[in-house]
């Protein structure tokens, strides 16, 4: 008799409603309930329930389908299914049945280990050292394996279609212009991109408003790619990059400051501390545009054991609320707070699709581990933008220096903004 007969009977009994086939090892298979659709989950071999059992959930889960113990025929219909399927909730008794014959199923398997790419985050929470490990985590695929999915500009944030863009290029560049004009740069301007990337920003900003543009990253590989991308752009003596905590920012004052997909990475015990040294950067009359995601749900956790481990350890989206109160706390004035979460969306489906055709190269570079997570993480953060688990904000805030506020219309259409 086979070994799996138990698990399939328990798995039978514990979820009598399947939109799914589930493939053992064995070659047997516990069919669908619904005629035949759905995903297949093939588990391929023991070391999968190894894991799970070793670490229920999550995160066992997650271990098992990047190590390659469990495959899934379609990422995108196992998302589809997992909108609108809902486990029925196990009792302990059928928790214990399904954890005997998982047991018994398996056999006698060493427990496996952990895959190479899980990166557990230690030392205190958003501590520099702690901070520069995970982006260097996040990074460590290069440059090049990005440029297999970003845009020309290398620009890692939400475009924006909603204005009218057709490609991702034109809505990347939609978006740094659009927020030029909401900080209304001027030439010879001093202005100060915080977490800069790739140097995107600053480059546009130099080389089309004619700011001297200071950017700063934790990526000694972004930084060098920035400078290179200036030096290209005619603008290098207009850019000036640097390695640097922003918690290093310090004595410099500016007149225009810009924060772009930086703030998820903060945290809420250290928001208050960034807000006012952001602020503190500024001269009176000055501007500051936080661009960054943000939750939309109060009851919803920040960020589950897998994205911990494998995506984008301790990224922490606060909400918007949050957010304007940290700025007003720091003595800035909010003007407006503009939502674009429908553009994050179609920002991702682009980055998705791109990835895919460049499949075999990334597969190169990042090793099967990594192109795992990347594939499963461009699809669920897509799908927290469409359902309403994440959004992605401007914040656009003024530095008072006592002068009377004029208000005007810009010319992008919406709400008004402080001069």
């Amino acid at each position: 008799m086979s070994r799996t007969a138990p698990l399939r009977e328990a798995l039978a009994e514990a979820l009598p409603d399947r939109p799914f086939t589930v493939r053992l090892w064995d070659g047997t298979a516990l069919p669908p309930t619904n005629g035949g659709g759905g995903p297949t989950f093939t588990v391929r071999s023991k070391k999968a329930l190894a894991h799970a059992l070793r670490a229920p959930g999550q995160l066992g889960l997650g271990r098992a389908y990047v190590s390659g113990e469990i495959e899934v025929d379609d990422i995108d219909r196992v998302l589809d299914l997992l909108d609108g399927w809902k486990p029925p909730p196990l009792d302990l008794r059928a928790k214990a049945t399904l954890a005997a014959a998982a047991a018994r199923a398996a056999g006698p398997v060493l427990p496996p280990k952990v895959p190479a790419s899980e990166l557990r985050p230690v030392g205190p929470r958003h501590s520099r050292e702690r901070d520069l490990r995970a982006v260097r985590y996040h990074y460590d695929v290069g440059n090049e394996f990005f440029s297999l999915f970003l845009d020309e500009s290398m620009t890692y944030s939400c475009a924006i279609f909603s204005r009218g863009a057709q490609t991702l290029e034109e809505a990347q560049r939609t978006k740094l212009d659009l927020v030029c004009r909401k900080l209304q740069l001027k030439a010879g301007e001093r202005l100060l991109d915080v977490g800069c990337g790739w140097g995107s920003f600053i480059v546009h900003a130099a080389r089309e408003y004619g700011v001297h543009a200071t950017g700063v990253t934790l990526s000694e590989p972004q930084a060098e790619r920035a400078r290179r991308r200036a030096e290209e752009a005619g603008v290098g003596d207009l850019v000036d990059v640097q390695v640097m905590d922003w918690r290093d920012l310090s004595g410099e004052r500016f007149d225009k400051v810009a924060s772009i997909g930086m703030v998820e990475h903060v945290g809420s015990a250290n928001i208050d501390a960034y807000a006012a040294r952001l602020a503190s950067l500024l001269r009176p009359g000055g501007r500051l545009l936080n661009h960054g995601i943000a939750r939309l749900r109060h009851t919803d956790p920040e960020a589950g054991p897998f994205s911990e481990r494998y995506v984008f350890p301790d990224a922490a989206p606060l909400h918007v609320s949050r957010i304007a109160f940290a700025v007003e706390r720091a003595g800035l004035a909010i003007a407006t707070v503009e939502g674009f979460h429908a553009d994050y969306a179609e920002t991702l489906k682009h980055w998705a699709e791109r990835l895919d055709r460049n499949r075999a190269r990334a597969l190169e570079l990042a090793g099967p581990e990594r192109m795992r997570v990347w594939r499963l993480y461009l699809r669920t953060a897509r799908r927290g933008f469409e359902t309403g688990f994440i959004g992605l904000f401007q914040v656009l805030a003024r530095k008072p220096d006592g002068r009377p506020v004029v208000l005007r219309r810009d010319e992008d259409g919406p709400p008004p903004v402080g001069v």
